[in-house]
């Protein structure tokens, strides 16, 4: 055992609670971030430890000067992912709101987890490209149809829809209060809270 495992394992001995990844993806506006918020502020108020590991807090903080090509986007979600585990790791319920828009990026963040020994779900809010199109929180889909970006997922850019998640969340026909609790109920099942 390396240094660096017999310092993971005494720290997970040392862990009150038990942590785990709750990865949320989908396009643009589907709802990942508010469902994860919504979450978090029930999950505290039972007393877990909870971080909202936003991706346009990420992309501005961890991942700046990364662009949106494959490869950047692959390194983003790695980094997120690593960032996630470690605090998962620590008892934390790391609830991850980003678009991770390859299969093959969010396989390689499952498998670290697996890897670790640390809890991981992947949760598909599968909200049609329609629907978040209307909604268009942040103006990308105006933007996109204007010409004055490109590269938006699920439009111009792919977005490999897992084939299948621990939990696939349709916001579009349910509240945030009924898609967080589906969540939590996903949570309670598997033993993690």
């Amino acid at each position: 055992m390396t240094g660096r495992q017999r310092e993971r394992e005494e720290r997970r001995l040392s862990v009150t609670e038990q942590g785990a990844t709750v990865w949320l993806t989908g396009l643009p506006s589907a709802g990942k971030t508010t469902i994860a918020y919504e979450l978090a502020g029930r999950l505290r108020a039972e007393g877990h430890r909870v971080e909202v590991l936003d991706g346009d807090e990420i992309r501005e903080f961890l991942s700046s000067g990364l662009g949106f090509g494959r490869e950047d986007r692959h390194t983003n979600v790695q980094r997120v992912g690593f960032v996630a585990e470690l605090l998962a790791s620590n008892g934390v319920k790391a609830l991850v709101p980003v678009i991770a828009p390859y299969a093959d990026s969010r396989e390689a963040v499952r498998k670290r987890h697996q890897t670790e020994g640390t809890g991981y779900l992947e949760v598909h809010v599968a909200t049609p490209v329609e629907v978040c199109s209307v909604r268009d929180v942040k103006g990308l889909y105006a933007r996109q149809a204007a010409g004055e970006i490109s590269g938006l997922t699920g439009v111009d850019d792919p977005y490999e829809a897992p084939d299948s998640p621990d939990l696939r969340i349709e916001s579009h026909t349910q509240s945030v209060e009924e898609s967080a609790a589906a969540l939590y109920a996903l949570l309670t099942e598997r033993g993690l809270v």
